[in-house]
């Protein structure tokens, strides 16, 4: 999340989030295109998903309701907890079965949102009872069907510009009935429009103003988080900027075509490849395990900006030394090396 954050925001720290979460209360974490932290004024177009869980109708393993009641009473209780929390206290025994069933019935209240995430400690997140955390002046009003679907549509067009119908309800199971007949509505009414894009299938949705708008892209290069918004979809990826990305963590190690964790390669308005990386933030070494760059001519200043990005991005992640193992094309190494060590 803070990788997201920083490569938009160039003076971002952690501690803006921090702040945003547990001292003002105006983000929140919760499920949307993935993991995400979301704006608290939005909390009452995430229950329709909340109501999901707490109505088990969802594909998560069903954890026992005693051991449901048994955690959320200890946060009651206790105060906010970690999952590490509800580990057996018995240091001699080895089997994480004694507490997997409690980390279960944290991750169903959570998303029931029965319990919220107060803050994070390093990677931990730090769980307590809703209403301590919700301030008192957030609507927790389900939503209409009506509402719901407008929120879903603009909040996508708000993020991405345009969008496909089925990109606005992505990952939310049973909507696409009621999202297509809010934008047949909508476009009736003039609030959206319809968009063609030369040689891209489907129908996009945008607002009128994101038509007549004049953008200037700086060329930056960017080393984009592979949870970022901007890549999570891979079939909008494919049509919009012709980038075929995946993220391969989750891929058989012997199925990887580029790599554990590569960042795709932003610069301008194009994508220009990818890098397998590793931060070891023990000895300050960022590795660049393979740098790869897309079958395409490379603009002028393309190399000294990514030079200037993988550095950057060392800072970031605490790191004082940036090794370099592989490039592809092997012709373009020793400037990239070069160009790095300027900034290193």
């Amino acid at each position: 999340h803070n990788h997201i954050l920083w490569s938009r925001v160039p003076d971002y720290t952690q501690k803006h989030l921090l702040d945003l979460q547990q001292r003002d209360r105006r983000v929140l974490e919760f499920w949307a295109h993935a993991a995400a932290y979301l704006p608290m004024k939005d909390y009452r177009f995430l229950i329709p998903t909340m109501d999901l869980f707490r109505n088990h109708h969802d594909p998560w393993p069903k954890s026992d309701q005693k051991t449901i009641q048994w955690v959320h009473d200890r946060i009651r209780s206790d105060g906010p907890l970690k999952s590490r929390d509800f580990e057996a206290p018995d240091k001699k025994s080895t089997g994480w079965w004694e507490w997997k069933p409690a980390k279960l019935a944290l991750q169903r209240l959570f998303f029931a949102g029965d319990i919220m995430v107060s803050h994070r400690e390093g990677f931990q997140r730090v769980f307590d009872i809703a209403e301590r955390i919700l301030p008192a002046d957030i609507d927790t009003s389900p939503p209409t069907m009506e509402e719901y679907t407008r929120y879903l549509i603009m909040s996508t067009i708000r993020s991405h510009g345009l969008s496909r119908a089925q990109e606005m309800y992505y990952l939310r199971r049973g909507m696409g009935t009621h999202v297509r007949k809010s934008l047949d509505a909508m476009c009736e009414a003039g609030e959206i429009v319809r968009v063609k894009i030369r040689s891209v299938d489907g129908e996009f949705y945008t607002i009128t103003e994101n038509l007549n708008k004049s953008v200037r892209v700086a060329n930056k290069v960017k080393l984009l988080s592979p949870f970022d918004n901007a890549v999570i979809q891979r079939e909008r990826l494919s049509d919009l900027f012709g980038f075929d990305y995946q993220i391969e963590c989750y891929v058989p190690k012997p199925k990887r075509k580029y790599g554990y964790y590569c960042l795709p390669i932003l610069y301008g308005e194009q994508f220009y490849g990818r890098i397998d990386v590793k931060a070891d933030r023990k000895t300050g070494v960022l590795q660049l395990i393979h740098v790869i760059l897309e079958d395409k001519k490379l603009p002028e200043g393309f190399l000294a900006e990514l030079a200037k990005a993988c550095a950057d991005f060392a800072e970031f992640n605490n790191c004082k030394t940036l090794v370099i193992d592989k490039v592809s094309p092997g012709h373009v190494w020793k400037e990239i090396t070069r160009r790095i060590s300027d900034f290193m």
